[in-house]
């Protein structure tokens, strides 16, 4: 049976079908009325976003593997490899007379090619990750927006740049092609943008960041998805300022990330599960029909209480075996004091072996660290809106919320205490330093690395360490200097990282399944394998030297173990 085995990143609709572009690398092919699969096809890594051409003949996709994928329909099979690409691919669009594709790329490019494959043109000029793309006038223009706050016209014919709007350094994710000379878009802020030749205005619409907006042009509806955790609708007509329609809270398995209209009133999201959701605007009803989850790992963590993981389908695991369901999708899992947390999709920091409920955020959750003082454990939580949240049990009754401080302008990907001081990586690529307990600031580096930070550790020498996607571990002092760039073995994003405090050796991971170990007191590299083909979501130190705890999205935990032997004793 064709299904989904990790959470579904991309989705459009054509006629009675569905297609799917997941994070098991599928691209699945679905009938909408029966809400089978019919084909299914691969990428070599992480599928992204999917997208059918005018006439539904064609189908195309994006993936992190750096290629977009042109596919027939209904049979997926494979057309045409689009390459150069020097990182991920974001989005990718036929042009309406179905002559050529264009892609959208965190490598800053965006690119034009023929359907035989054939590289046309780089549009070079964003100085961010480029992360939509639309084709408007009928093909005449093309649209890209990207993380450096910028909206680009383009001659698709010349390669040549028209006109460049400003937005400020608000990243905006997703646009929406109104008309010929209009445009929505929705930014990390949670404002709709709209500009058309009256001007840009901006409307406050959402809590979060606007994730993805999708057009009924035939009701001049806009539908806006939000890691608020809701969809709102909104009457758009000439000249007009948006009109709230509806608004719906979005059940706990559906991903905010992709969304496309199925028909007259009813429009298809990705979820973190097997299949795809439904929802009918005329009563605001949600259809998660086949949807099971999926046992896809985010997190694990190796607790007094023994070795704990959870995922994709919000699933606690102590040892393998089931203690608690958190409903969702969660990002981490760390201890506390004697008490195990996690958190994730809905903004929820939850007691994971109870199962309940501790406090509730606006937005997502990635990460967490403990910073530990004479007065007690304190929990510092990373979220998606560039907040650490401070939560302490001061009156033995459990945890609960002490302080929210915005240190970020972006998603906290990664945070390690190390003493007194809170490190941070961010979305854009920055880091920062802050005092604890006051955090009093101590130090920023808005370029410490040239893409998407993912991930930081401490090392036991009171020093920490960062990687991203620019494929660099960099060291760091605790008073904000970088020491090292160390360039690392991976060739795809570097997920995450990890520090085995009895060795001080430093364990990277990536979304390619690979997993390279750094000793920094000899500066080499000390292990580089690819335990799995899917990619690898967090490390942990696993209590021997120079062991670690591998969680992936296949579901296992790999233990690695490095070689220490020429290591000195700590």
């Amino acid at each position: 049976m064709i299904k989904h085995s990790s959470p579904i990143s991309g989705i459009d609709a054509h006629g009675d079908l569905v297609v799917t572009a997941g994070y098991d690398n599928r691209v699945i092919l679905w009938d909408a009325v029966t809400r089978t699969a019919v084909a299914e096809a691969r990428h070599d890594h992480l599928a992204n976003q999917c997208r059918f051409s005018a006439s539904g003949r064609i189908v195309v996709t994006s993936s992190s593997d750096y290629s977009a994928r042109l596919w027939s329909v209904p049979d997926l099979r494979l057309i045409t490899v689009l390459t150069d690409h020097k990182d991920d691919v974001e989005m990718t669009v036929l042009s309406p007379d179905e002559t050529r594709v264009a892609t959208a790329s965190r490598d800053h490019v965006a690119r034009v090619y023929d359907l035989d494959g054939r590289l046309l043109h780089r549009l070079e000029g964003h100085q961010a990750d480029v992360l939509s793309v639309e084709w408007v006038r009928g093909g005449a223009e093309l649209v890209t927006t990207s993380d450096d706050g910028t909206v680009r016209r383009w001659n698709p014919e010349t390669g040549a740049l028209l006109s460049t709007v400003d937005l400020g350094d608000i990243e905006t994710d997703t646009v929406a092609v109104l008309g010929p000379d209009s445009f929505a878009l929705g930014n990390d802020e949670g404002e709709l943008i709209l500009i058309d030749p009256r001007g840009t205005r901006r409307h406050q619409v959402h809590d979060a960041g606007i994730k993805r907006l999708a057009w009924d042009a035939d009701h001049r509806i806009l539908l806006s998805s939000s890691y608020d955790r809701t969809v709102r609708l909104w009457q758009l007509d000439p000249g007009a300022d948006p009109v709230h329609l509806l608004t719906s809270e979005v059940p706990a398995d559906v991903w905010l990330r992709s969304c496309a209209k199925l028909d007259d009133t009813r429009w298809v999201f990705g979820t973190f599960g097997s299949g795809y959701a439904v929802f009918d605007r005329k009563d605001g009803s949600w259809d998660l029909t086949g949807v099971e989850p999926t046992p896809g790992l985010n997190a694990v963590a190796l607790t007094t209480d023994g070795r704990y993981t959870v995922g994709d389908s919000g699933t606690v695991k102590r040892d393998g075996k089931v203690v608690a369901e958190l409903g969702s999708c969660c990002n981490f899992v760390t201890q506390v004091g004697s008490t195990v947390v996690g958190g994730g999709q809905l903004g929820t920091v939850f007691d994971a072996a109870a199962g309940t409920a501790v406090h509730q955020h606006r937005s997502p959750l990635n990460c967490a660290a403990v910073h530990s003082s004479r007065t007690g454990d304190a929990l510092i939580v990373g979220t998606y809106t560039g907040e650490v949240l401070v939560l302490r049990d001061d009156t033995g009754t459990g945890l609960q919320l002490a302080a929210t401080h915005r240190i970020h302008d972006n998603a906290i990907k990664g945070i390690a205490v190390q003493g007194d001081v809170l490190f941070s990586v961010c979305a854009t690529g920055a880091a920062a330093w802050h005092a604890l307990p006051s955090m009093e600031p101590i130090a920023v580096d808005e370029q410490a690395h040239a893409r998407i930070a993912n991930g930081a550790a401490a090392l036991p020498d009171g020093r920490f360490a960062s990687v991203g996607r620019d494929l660099t571990l960099r060291i760091w002092s605790a008073s904000g200097e970088q020491q090292a760039a160390v360039p690392t073995p991976h060739r795809n994003s570097i997920k995450c990282v990890a520090v085995d405090p009895l060795t001080g050796v430093v364990a990277t991971g990536g979304y390619h399944g690979r997993v390279a170990v750094y000793d920094p007191e000899t500066a080499s590299w000390v292990a580089d394998l690819r335990p799995t083909v899917a990619g690898i979501s967090s490390l942990a130190p696993a209590g021997a030297p120079g062991r670690f705890l591998a969680s992936s999205y296949d579901g296992r935990v790999y233990e690695i173990d490095a070689d220490t032997s020429g290591h000195s004793k700590r």
